[in-house]
C-alpha cells in the first residue's frame, strides 16, 4: 500500500456510474412495478452498493481502510437501462474513488444477478468515475509555475560551519515536485537584526520561507522578530504546523513557528530541523501555495 502518512486529512468525494441494459422493455417495467421473481431490485441494488463502499479495502488490495462518512445510491431507469449512480465521501487523508466505482460496480452486479431469470440478454456497461475533489491534485492544478519562494536559513551552527545545511535540499526537493524552485539566500545567525534584514530583502518575493529560531532558547529570535514585523498575522498557519507535527511526535507541540503578510508578501517561519522543515511542509502546501498567488496578484 502507498504511504500516505505525510499526507493532511481533507474533505473527499467521488461520484462514480454505471450502466446496466436489458433486451426488452419489458423487463424494465417489472423493475418499476417491483415484480422481478428476486425481490426489489432497486432496494437490493442499493444495498449491495452500500455493502461494497463499506467492505472496499477488504476486496481491492491496494486500497487504503478508510471511514465512509456519507453514502448516496441513486437508481433509475430509462427504456432499457438501468442507471446506477453512486456518491461517496470521507474526511481522510486519500480519496474515495475506488469505494465508489467498487459500489456501484457492486450494484450492477447485483441487478444483473436478480434480472439474468427474467432476461438472459442482460449486460453491465461503462462502470466509470464520473467526478472527484478534495484531494491535493485540485490544489496543485491551481498553482501557477512562475510563483518565486525565497529560502531564509536561520542557525548560528550552520553559519559557523559546526553543522551542514540540510534544510536548503529538503526545502528544494518538496518544491520540486510542484515544479518550482526556491532561490536560497546564504544562512545566516541567530541574529533579531539579520533576521529583519533577510525578510526586507526577499519582501518582492511571493512566498517567503524562514527555517530556524523558532524554539525554546534565548539564541530562537525569529517570532519576535516577525511578530515586530508582519503587517498581519495569522494564526491558522502555526496551528495547522503544530496540530500536524503533533499527530507524529508531541514534541511538536513546543514548536513557535507561525506566518502572516507583510508588504503584500506571505512570510512563514517553520522549524529548524529537516524533520521539523518536511512535516511543516506537508502541512502547509499546496494549499498555502494559491494564498500567495492571490496575495501576487492583488499586489499586481
Amino acid at each position: 500500500m502507498r504511504e500516505i502518512t505525510h499526507k493532511t486529512s481533507t474533505l473527499r468525494r467521488a461520484v462514480a456510474r454505471a450502466e446496466v441494459r436489458v433486451s426488452q422493455s419489458e423487463t424494465i417495467q417489472r423493475v418499476r412495478d417491483r415484480t422481478v421473481p428476486k425481490g426489489d431490485v432497486p432496494s437490493m441494488a442499493r444495498a449491495a452498493a452500500l455493502l461494497g463502499i463499506k467492505h472496499t479495502a477488504l476486496v481491492v488490495p491496494d486500497c487504503h481502510p478508510l471511514p465512509v462518512e456519507y453514502a448516496r445510491v441513486d437508481i433509475t431507469t430509462g427504456e432499457r437501462t438501468l442507471y446506477i449512480e453512486v456518491e461517496v465521501k470521507s474526511i481522510y487523508r486519500t480519496g474515495v474513488e475506488v469505494e465508489a466505482m467498487y459500489g456501484a460496480a457492486v450494484a450492477a452486479v447485483t441487478v444483473y444477478d436478480m434480472l439474468k431469470p427474467i432476461d438472459p440478454e442482460v449486460e453491465i456497461h461503462r462502470i466509470h468515475l464520473v467526478h472527484k475533489s478534495g484531494g491535493k491534485s485540485d490544489i496543485v492544478a491551481q498553482v501557477p509555475d512562475d510563483l518565486d519562494i525565497a529560502l531564509i536559513v536561520v542557525s548560528d551552527a550552520i553559519v559557523e560551519g559546526k553543522k551542514p545545511d540540510k534544510i536548503r535540499p529538503t526545502v528544494e526537493k518538496f518544491f520540486e515536485a510542484y515544479g518550482l524552485k526556491v532561490r536560497a539566500k546564504e544562512p545566516i545567525p541567530d541574529d533579531a537584526e539579520a533576521i529583519r534584514q533577510a525578510v526586507e530583502d526577499c519582501v518582492d518575493s511571493d512566498l517567503v520561507l524562514l527555517s530556524g529560531g523558532t524554539g525554546l532558547t534565548t539564541r530562537d529570535k525569529t517570532p519576535e522578530v516577525l511578530s515586530r514585523l508582519l503587517d498581519v498575522v495569522i494564526p491558522g498557519i502555526g496551528e495547522a504546523i503544530r496540530q500536524y507535527g503533533y499527530e507524529r511526535t508531541p514534541k511538536a507541540s513546543v514548536s513557535r513557528a507561525m506566518g502572516g503578510i507583510y508588504a503584500g508578501t506571505l512570510v512563514i517561519a517553520l522549524p529548524g530541523s529537516s524533520s521539523g522543515v518536511r512535516e511543516a511542509l506537508h502541512a502547509l502546501f499546496p494549499y498555502w501555495l494559491t494564498v500567495a498567488d492571490k496575495l501576487k496578484k492583488r499586489g499586481s
